[in-house]
């Protein structure tokens, strides 16, 4: 799968630092920084996300607004923010008036060509403005945008797609990009199997799974239940054949999209779980730390439970860990199949809202080789 890098687009003036009256930030004096900004933005740097300052300086350059008055207050934004690990990979600052109509002021894209080559996930990126115009970027863009204001009243109806949040709040803002992060979507079609998959390690999302298998969603719905994450997923699976490729394929994309919603693991808990159900016993014993180790001890007495054969079910969770590369031991024992198959789905969705969970106080690899 390729690796798609994603972006934060944010604007200086009313975003970062305060806007004066005249709105020209052209000495030290009027440099004053937006409350919360620089926690937030120090906050996301551990995320997977570029920072690109895109700004609309009119004239800058011209008498009315000539070079030497502007960047002193930039240059002391720039070291401020670098002081606490807050670096911009690029800055687009563009330099028209709006009488120009430029396609490179905002909301234009004359300055983002960079970001428009294929190699960026814009639906997973942000724009972050105050004004319209910035929302306006975000829908050109095809990103979403967040903006800082708190009345969404006057938003035009064609731009509150693109809105995902207004607030006037950075750490709102933060938690709100650090939510999102934990989200995937994937679609894979093959000659055997076509599926869609949307998942949310926070829990954010719809539920709904048709894998055309009845017994197998009733086990894949514990994950909603007993994971808290959100699940929606359908499979057109050739059921006409057999089972085989419709559980191995929902397997596979299952922990794709587990993996991808991971994003680089900071700040999660990494392991987990032991559960009693009625007279089963069930242990899955997970580790998302990217290493592959399998292991499974359950019998079966029975062939099917429902019109779901039990000997897929070790293939299963097999593919499943193989495309999450995650270590997973699960071994379980009980008398009634239906339970043992219910109480390894649900042992499995407790050991994954264990391993997933993350405190958003601390962003550290839970690796003592800090890497996973």
């Amino acid at each position: 799968m390729p690796a798609f890098k994603k972006a934060l687009f944010i604007d200086r003036d009313g975003t970062i630092i305060r806007e004066p009256a005249d709105e020209q930030i052209d000495s030290l004096e009027k440099l004053e920084f937006v409350p919360g900004v620089i926690s937030a933005l120090r906050s996301l740097t551990s995320l997977d996300y570029e920072l690109v300052m895109v700004s609309n300086q009119d004239g800058l350059g011209t008498t009315s607004f000539p070079e030497h008055t502007f960047h002193p207050a930039h240059n002391k934004m720039l070291i401020t923010l670098a002081g606490e690990g807050v670096e911009f990979s690029e800055q687009l600052i563009d330099r028209t008036f709006p009488h120009e109509n430029a396609p490179t002021r905002k909301p234009g894209i004359g300055m983002m060509g960079r970001y428009l080559s294929g190699d960026y996930d814009l639906a997973s990126s942000f724009v972050i403005g105050d004004r319209m115009t910035d929302l306006e970027l975000a829908k050109n863009l095809g990103a979403k945008g967040i903006l800082l204001q708190e009345n969404t009243e006057n938003i035009p109806e064609d731009l509150l797609p693109n809105l995902s949040l207004a607030t006037t709040d950075w750490a709102k803002i933060a938690e709100h990009i650090r939510s999102t992060e934990r989200a995937a979507t994937i679609s894979r079609t093959t000659a055997e199997t076509d599926i869609r998959l949307t998942l949310d390690l926070d829990g954010r999302g719809e539920n709904h799974i048709d894998t055309g298998l009845k017994f197998l969603d009733h086990m894949l719905w514990q994950l909603p239940h007993h994971a808290g994450i959100s699940l929606s997923l359908v499979c057109k699976g050739d059921l006409e054949v057999d089972e085989h490729h419709t559980m191995e394929d929902v397997a596979i994309v299952l922990g794709e999209a587990l993996l991808k919603a991971l994003g680089n693991k900071r700040g999660i808990e990494r392991y987990g779980f032991v559960l009693p159900m009625d007279e089963c016993c069930a242990s899955v014993l997970m580790d998302l730390g990217g290493r592959i180790e399998f292991k499974w001890d359950v019998d079966f007495s029975r062939e099917y439970v429902g019109d779901t054969p039990t000997e897929m079910f070790r293939h299963f969770f097999q593919s499943l860990s193989s495309a999450l590369r995650c270590n997973l031991h699960i071994s379980a024992t009980g008398e009634n199949n239906h339970h043992l198959a219910e109480s390894v789905f649900k042992g499995f969705a407790r050991a994954l809202r264990m391993a997933i969970r993350r405190d958003v106080f601390s962003y550290d690899l839970p690796s003592s080789k800090g890497t996973l």
